[in-house]
Parts: C-alpha cells; structure tokens; sequence
C-alpha cells in the first residue's frame, strides 16, 4: 500500500472523514448539560459544550454560530444533535439549513427543551434521535483516500526552547510534505506570529495574501494594547518566560518553523473555510483549545500539537498528535506524548527523519489508529469569543 493512501467516510461534498462522530450539539450554553447526559447515553457522540449562543450580539453571536456550521459540516462528523433552549440567540433552525448547505448527507436532528416536558424528556428523546444517527454511522463503510484529502492542522502550546529547535522543525517538513502531495495545513494564533509576521508575508502567493496577513498581525497589536488598559499583552507567558523563551519575536520565529518553507495561500477568519488548497493562516486567538475549534470548525480532519514544557489536552472532533522536543517533558509525560522529537537535539536523528516518524503517524492516525490522547478519552472543546480573541 501507498504511504500517502488513508481510509476514511468519503461524504457527499468530496471530502473524507478520518473519524465518524455523532456530534451532540448544544446551540447556548444553558443546554450544555442535557447535550452531556445525552452524549454519556450514546456510543460514538461527542458533546460540544460552549459558553456562548445567547448574552452577547453582532459579531460575537454571529462568530458563534459560524463557528458550530463549520463543526457540524466538519468531515470527522456523520451526524449532528442539536440540542436548544428555545429562547437564546442562535437560530437553530438556521443552523440547520447552513450546515446541510456545506454537507447535504448529514444526518440532522434537534430537541428544544422548552418544547418538552422537562430535561428528562428531553434526555429521553435526545438519546433516541443519538443512537439511531449512531446506528446509521456504525454501518457507513470506509474507502481509500489520499494525503490530498487531508487538511492538517498545526498547534503548539506550553512552548520551550526545543519546541522552536526541534518539534516545530519537524511538524514544518510534515507540512510542507503534505502541501507538496496535495494537501492543505492551517497554521493559527495570530499573536504568536508577532515578529515573524514579515517572514510568513515575504512567502505569499501574492501581494494581496501579504497584506492579509499583516493586516491581521497588526489588528492583534492594536487590540493587546487598546482591549487591555494598556497593558501590553504581546508578552509570553509566564510558563514560556521560565522554560527559556526571553522574547515573543523568538516565539514567533519558532512558532512559524511549523510550516516550514511552505507558500502562504490564502489568509481566512476564524472558523472560516479555506477556499484554497495549500498553507492557509487562520485569524485565531492564542489561547490553544479555542484555536483549534477555529481550525476543525475551517474542516481540519486532524491536528498535530507541538509542546515543549508538557500539554496533555486532545480535542473533541479530531485526533491531536502530540510532539515534544524536550527529552525530560517525553520522560515525565510519555503517556501523553505520541512522538519524541528530542532526538533532533541529541544528535540521534535529523529534522527530516523524525519528520517521516510524524507523517507515518498521521496516516496511521487516519486510517483508525488511536492518538494518546483519544485512547484516555480526551475531548477537550471551547469556542473563541471576541473578548477572547487573542
């Protein structure tokens, strides 16, 4: 077999699922808890629980609900709950007709609790729609793909000195291999790009891509300072601080090393759907669960997460391969970690050959095999609000 050839769920519109979910879809946060107890009920769910939908107007509600069309239409997803009050913000009936739009065969279903008869019968019904979506699910077959079909997003988070030395590297020649072979990679957090921003701009494909992309850049520094009293929030954390990083610059050099020498090829918004193959850079916060929300939400089907000092987080939708640089965070965490990338800074192996160790992973990965952090049941999930844009 090829070793760029993936099985997966080919959907209608042409794209491929690497995973199969039924996704219990709450529309406001006030119905979190009734899309939990259905999701505990039923096999194969995933619960989408979010702080939004209704309390906030304009941009931020209509940020929201761009954000849960994308999820829902995202190729990992075979169906979708949603699960409403009745009263919030979000259109449910809406957000139905957006995602068949993006996904004519999805299956969709939806309970209001305020139509029924208290969350029990809500529950109740919720499970019967789940369950028969899962049954559905359970007898779609899977069929060869390729490594065009697969949108690979790329994380970082908890970062160290390694991660800009030898993790970062590494994801960047898997990057620029999967773009070579037909694919598309969304690299994010727009204020990790901060002193890099030229870099990344000097490779557009065109002059207008560059000027997204700084103009991107530069909105994030006037919101650091306006947004903030003041406060000059373009400064790393405290946990970067201590692991060696000593500025956001140097961040940011090591932070784009995730992409390699790849062309940058359209610049899009937060949960936006990419229109063009390639190195998309998505405007997204800084902060690691929401970003990658925005980059399966843009139809990223599986994510490879670089950390330094240590994450141990997954994420609901996708599968997240985790990649340390550093040889103490691998032997402390290697339960969590999927690839030792430390090997690069002791000599042991090359940027290129531990390169080839992640992208046998990501075809593992996407022909069923489970990430660290899918086999603990991780499905970490939050959606970015405007407040918290960066």
């Amino acid at each position: 077999m090829s070793k760029l050839k993936i099985f997966g769920y080919r959907r209608m519109d042409g794209t491929l699922g690497i995973r199969n979910y039924i996704a219990i879809m709450p529309s406001v946060d006030c119905a979190n808890e009734v899309a939990k107890r259905i999701a505990d009920q039923v096999e194969n769910t995933v619960t989408l629980p979010h702080t939004g939908g209704c309390g906030t107007y304009g941009d931020d509600i209509e940020k929201t609900f761009q954000t849960l069309v994308g999820l829902g239409a995202n190729p990992n997803v075979a169906g979708v709950l949603i699960v409403g009050l009745g009263c919030e913000s979000i259109d449910v009936d809406r957000l139905i007709s957006e995602i068949q739009k993006r996904s004519s065969d999805k299956m969709i279903e939806k309970i209001i609790i305020q139509e029924g008869q208290g969350t029990t019968n809500a529950i109740k019904k919720g499970v019967m729609f789940a369950s028969k979506m899962a049954r559905k699910a359970s007898m779609l077959e899977k069929s060869e793909g390729d490594i065009k079909d697969i949108t690979f997003a790329t994380e970082c988070g908890g970062s160290d000195p390694t991660s800009g030395l030898a993790a970062n590297p590494a994801l960047g020649y898997v990057t620029e291999k999967i773009i070579a072979n037909g694919g598309s990679a969304i690299l994010c957090e727009t204020r990790e790009l901060i002193g890099a921003e030229h870099i990344l701009a000097a490779n557009a494909v065109n002059e207008k891509v560059a000027k997204d992309l700084l103009s991107i850049v530069h909105e994030v520094e006037r919101k650091c300072k306006n947004w903030l009293m003041g406060t000059d929030q373009r400064l790393m954390s405290a946990g970067n601080i201590r692991s060696g990083l000593t500025t956001i610059e140097e961040k940011s050099l090591g932070c784009i090393n995730k992409v390699g020498h790849a062309r940058v090829a359209e610049v899009v918004r937060y949960a936006q759907k990419p229109s063009k193959k390639g190195l998309i850079v998505m405007d997204s916060t800084a902060h690691d669960i929401p970003s990658m929300t925005g980059m399966v939400a843009g139809g990223a089907q599986i994510i490879g997460f670089t950390t330094g000092k240590g994450s141990t987080v997954g994420y609901a939708l996708a599968p997240v391969i985790k990649i340390t640089g550093n040889a103490k965070t691998y032997r402390n965490l290697e339960e969590n970690m999927d690839i030792n990338a430390s090997t690069i800074i002791s000599g042991y192996e090359t940027i290129e050959e531990v390169g080839e160790r992640i992208f046998d992973e990501i075809i593992k990965v996407s022909c069923g095999k489970l990430t660290k952090s899918e086999s603990f049941g991780f499905r970490d999930f939050a959606i970015s609000t405007l407040a918290g844009a960066f």
